[in-house]
Order: C-alpha cells, then sequence, then structure tokens
C-alpha cells in the first residue's frame, strides 16, 4: 500500500514554475542564475507558508544543476540535482535558526564555510527563521556573512525582517514574498483535486482559501482536511461545516436586516451566531471585513483590492450597489469602536447588541422598526462628553420673523466597559411662511386643552405622550410655555418632536409666536452615566415588542 503524503510536501514546489503566486521574483531568480550574477548572500521575507524556504531550496538546486533547461529550471536528472532530491547533497546546507540559534551553531556553519564543494560549483547554506538567532551568534555570524569565500552563498529566510539587525540587512539583497491571492490559491487547490481525483465546487476552495489567509501550506492542509471529512466530496457545505466559518451567507443576512431596519432579525442571527459557537469578537471583526469587501466593491476602481475570485467580485459589486456608502462608511467605524472597547466591556454581548441596533437605524433616527412604540435610544448626531448637571434646553423668544428652536439628543457611547448617556445640542431652523406672521390672541386654557388633544390622538406616539401627560406647559409670558421633562428617554422624545408640536398648536392657536421652553432635569434616581444593565432594563420597562423578545429567546443579562 502506498504510503500517504500530505498535500503539503506531496505539491511542494520542485521548480521555479511550480511556484504559486511569485512569478516576478521567480524571473528575477532564474535572470541571475542565467546571467551568472549572483550574490553572496540573499534574504527571503514573507509571511508563512508563501514559499521562501521552497524557493530557496529550487534556487540551491538550480546554482549547481549541470543540465538546465531552456527556460532556466533545474534538470532533476543530473547527479548534482539528484543527490538533492535524494536528500544527500553535500552541497547544500541547511539550519533552522528557530531551534539552533546559540553561538555554537553558528561556530559550526562558519566551520563549514572553509570546506570546499566536492562536486558542483558552489555551496550553499540555507538558514531559515534566521531573525530568532541570538546577538552572540548574530555577531559571531556578521564577518563570515560580509566576506565568505567565492564558493559560498547565504540564503536567510525569515518572516519578521523588522528583527533583523541592520548589519545584517545591509549584507543581504533582499527579497520580500507577497502573500498568495485567493485566485492563485484557488486555481493550486484545483490543480491538486484534479491529480487527486476529487470533486471540488470552486466555492469551497474559495473558503479554503480564505480560511489560509495568504498562505499556500496552510490552505493545502485545510484542503487535505475537508477532503478527509468529505471524503473526496469537496462540496460548499461541506467546507463550511468542517471549518466551522462564518460564510458570506450569514453576512448577506445581516445586511439584508440592517437595509430592513429589522431589529429582531438581526439580534436572531446574533443569536444563532453564537450558538454555533463563534465568539462575539470573531463574528463582529468578520462583519467588519465584510462591509469593507462591500466598501471596495461599489467602484470599479477600488474593485481589485477584494481579494477574492471574479465570481465573488461580480457577487459583492452587485450587493454593494443597494448600500448607501454613507451607511457604509458609519457602519465600520461603529464596529471597529466595538472591537477597540470589546475586552474592557463588562458584558460583552450587550455592547454587540446595541452595535447591532445603531446598525439598524444608522441613518434613521426613527426606522420603522420601533414604530410600535419602541425609542430610539441610539441617535445619529455627533455625541459631546457626558454631561454631568442638569441642562436647560430653552428657545429665543420670538421678536423676529427668523429664529430657532433648540433640539437636543441623547446617544449612548459604545466605549469602555459601561454606557454613557452623552447630550449635544442642535440648533433647527424654524420654517416660516411666506405670508405674515399669525397672531390671533390665545388662553392658557386653549393650550392646556390642545395638549391634551394632541395626547389623545397620537396614542402610538408612547414616549412622548407619556411625556406630554407628565409635563403640562406653563405660562411664561403669555406666548411662551414652559414643560419640564427628565434626562434620557423621557426628554429625548418631546425634543425630537419638538418642531412638530410647534407646528401642531400653531396651526390650531393660529398664532405663529408661541414657542415651548423645554427644561431638562436629572432626577435623584437617575445616574447620569448608565451601565450596560441600567439601559437594557430601562429599554425592557418602555418596550413591549423588545420584552416579548426577550422572553420568547429566553435572553438574560450576564
Amino acid at each position: 500500500m502506498e504510503q500517504y503524503i500530505v498535500s503539503a510536501r506531496k505539491y511542494r514546489p520542485s521548480t521555479f514554475a511550480s511556484v504559486v503566486g511569485q512569478k516576478t521574483l521567480a524571473s528575477t531568480l532564474k535572470n541571475a542564475i542565467a546571467t551568472d550574477r549572483l550574490a553572496h548572500a540573499y534574504l527571503f521575507c514573507g509571511s508563512r507558508g508563501v514559499g521562501k524556504t521552497s524557493c530557496a531550496r529550487i534556487f540551491a538546486k538550480t546554482i549547481n544543476c549541470t543540465n538546465r533547461t531552456a527556460d532556466g529550471e533545474p534538470c532533476n536528472e543530473c547527479p548534482s540535482c539528484k543527490s538533492f532530491n535524494d536528500g544527500n547533497s553535500m552541497n547544500i546546507v541547511e539550519l533552522d535558526a528557530a531551534s539552533h540559534n546559540g553561538i555554537d551553531d553558528i561556530k559550526n556553519i562558519v566551520d563549514q564555510v572553509q570546506v570546499p564543494p566536492t562536486a558542483g560549483k558552489y555551496r550553499v547554506f540555507i538558514i531559515d527563521e534566521v531573525h530568532m538567532l541570538s546577538n552572540a551568534a548574530f555577531n559571531a555570524f556578521l564577518k563570515t556573512l560580509e566576506e565568505p569565500p567565492s564558493y559560498v552563498i547565504f540564503i536567510l529566510a525569515t518572516t519578521e525582517k523588522h528583527k533583523i539587525i541592520p548589519t545584517i540587512l545591509s549584507r543581504c539583497q533582499i527579497y520580500d514574498f507577497n502573500r498568495i491571492t485567493i485566485n492563485d490559491m484557488v486555481e493550486h487547490l484545483s490543480y491538486v483535486a484534479q491529480q487527486e481525483g476529487y470533486q471540488a465546487d470552486k466555492a469551497a476552495l474559495n473558503v479554503i482559501a480564505r480560511k489560509a489567509d495568504g498562505a499556500m501550506r496552510d490552505a493545502l492542509s485545510i484542503f487535505d482536511q475537508v477532503a478527509a471529512s468529505s471524503r473526496g466530496n469537496i462540496s460548499y457545505q461541506a467546507a463550511i461545516d468542517n471549518l466551522n466559518v462564518l460564510d458570506s451567507a450569514t453576512y448577506n443576512r445581516l445586511l439584508d436586516a440592517f437595509n430592513a431596519k429589522n431589529l429582531p432579525d438581526a439580534l436572531l442571527i446574533y443569536k444563532d451566531v453564537r450558538d454555533r459557537g463563534f465568539d462575539s469578537l470573531f463574528f463582529v471583526n468578520g462583519l467588519a471585513q465584510y462591509l469593507r469587501d462591500l466598501m471596495v466593491a461599489q467602484n470599479q476602481a477600488t474593485l481589485p483590492l477584494l481579494d477574492a475570485t471574479d465570481d465573488v467580485r461580480t457577487e459583492m459589486a452587485q450587493r454593494a450597489a443597494a448600500v448607501e456608502p454613507k451607511w457604509l462608511y458609519g457602519a465600520i467605524d461603529l464596529l471597529n469602536d466595538v472591537d477597540l472597547n470589546y475586552r474592557a466591556s463588562s458584558n460583552k454581548q450587550l455592547l454587540v447588541e446595541l452595535a447591532l441596533i445603531r446598525l439598524c437605524q444608522l441613518l434613521s433616527p426613527l426606522p420603522k422598526a420601533y414604530s410600535k412604540g419602541l425609542d430610539p435610544i441610539v441617535a445619529n448626531e455627533p455625541a459631546q462628553p457626558a454631561m454631568q448637571q442638569p441642562v436647560a434646553v430653552q428657545n429665543q423668544a420670538a421678536t423676529a420673523p427668523a429664529h430657532h428652536s433648540q433640539a437636543a439628543h441623547f446617544a449612548p457611547s459604545l466605549a469602555g466597559p459601561g454606557l454613557s448617556l452623552r447630550h449635544s445640542v442642535k440648533a433647527t431652523p424654524r420654517t416660516e411662511s411666506a405670508t405674515a406672521l399669525r397672531d390671533k390672541a390665545f388662553a392658557a386654557a386653549d393650550v392646556e386643552r390642545l395638549w391634551r388633544e394632541y395626547i389623545d390622538t397620537h396614542p402610538g406616539e408612547r414616549f412622548l405622550v407619556a411625556t406630554m401627560r407628565k409635563a403640562t406647559p406653563q405660562s411664561a409670558d403669555g406666548i411662551r410655555f414652559a414643560i419640564e421633562a427628565e434626562e434620557g428617554v423621557m426628554a429625548n422624545s418631546v425634543l425630537q418632536h419638538l418642531d412638530v408640536l410647534h407646528k401642531w398648536m400653531r396651526d390650531r392657536l393660529e398664532n405663529d409666536h408661541f414657542e415651548i421652553d423645554v427644561k431638562v432635569t436629572v432626577s435623584p434616581d437617575s445616574p447620569s452615566v448608565w451601565t450596560d444593565r441600567q439601559v437594557f432594563e430601562h429599554m425592557l420597562k418602555k418596550s413591549e415588542d423588545l420584552t416579548a423578545l426577550v422572553s420568547r429567546l429566553k435572553l438574560t443579562l450576564d
């Protein structure tokens, strides 16, 4: 029975042409060999699994090949190539600096440098993960690296170039290896599947390639894993189930929920993600990456920034066309804040749920999903520092045709472990008629009667109506009336509707000088900075819909 060899070893490149995703670099190395313009030291840099060590071995083999092909590849037939392929070449010495990083290990290399090749032209020393060498080892290596014998070539490889001391860098020709693109990975995985006799969906290979994160070796290892579990039938569903990844279908459903301002669906999708064992931060970062991909897919000029197959790019471009760029920018910024504050949060689940609430209403302070009475706690206005004192918001006296009314908005901050209510004031000009201002006389009783009439005719505006019941206008100077509202949801509701209330009252009083002054007060039992639990419990008290949803899903606050 033939011994099984993992794909990462079986399909390891043996020629420059078989190196995946490094065509330009491979061509440069071949040209250097063909023109006999070889440096005495090379440094190959790049992330794991991109072909650094493989290229070093191919380069070393090709240098001593006595019968290179027309296109500069090793022949694999001459004695030098055969000895290398059999693993017994005396001209190629490899050292893994991750486990042999002391001064004695380097001294051993220095001693071997003095021995000329018995066959062939060069002795090649490959030092992998060279950044792991100790400072003493680096110093012992410097002189030999700078002036080696003419028959010696050093090839150093590292995943962390920034850890290499400058005196080493200055003595080497430096080659930076690219991360392998999704397209190149899928193409190579398709070739491997064909060679192995597997059935492989392109979508499944795309999932594997994305999971590998730019490393071909990782992609081949994951490929073997999925192939083993599916018995060679590598379908999209098999890849998703085996790798336990959040695929684009999950994020597509979330995007649909955001577009429809459907908060219950968004929360249920998040619950399903958590039930499947995914970490909330992984979910947040995955969603941020998905929205980033949508952003670059919105413009043909930036579409190449989307590292995906052509089919996926086309699909993402179609989806991105239906999304407002303004929403995307705000959503990505919001998710970035969640990522930054996630570890400091005392209630991570609620932090993510609040982010989903904001994503559902990012472009609309009053989304349809809340039309049954759930007040939009989150506003889109830029937040100012948390207020510690009562704030009085008063309108200017209506003594001129052009004046303004003040509107205050309160928005929860996702920063830090808790949730603080923040206050900002936005001046909104009152729309004036082109005709003369109405100035019909009215009494305080008329104002009180119309106030109750608004309450009776607008039962759907629960928060506003509740505030109006508690705050009957009190006359200040005949045409100006004052009300008081507690800071938070109550004040927020009346201030957001202040322009509507003004218009409604002025039309019925037939007096355009009528004004309402709103004094925002802080209740003794209402903290200026709310905890996650206080906000959540307040939301439950104020919304029957949210209470029912929490009960149905059996959610609890950690």
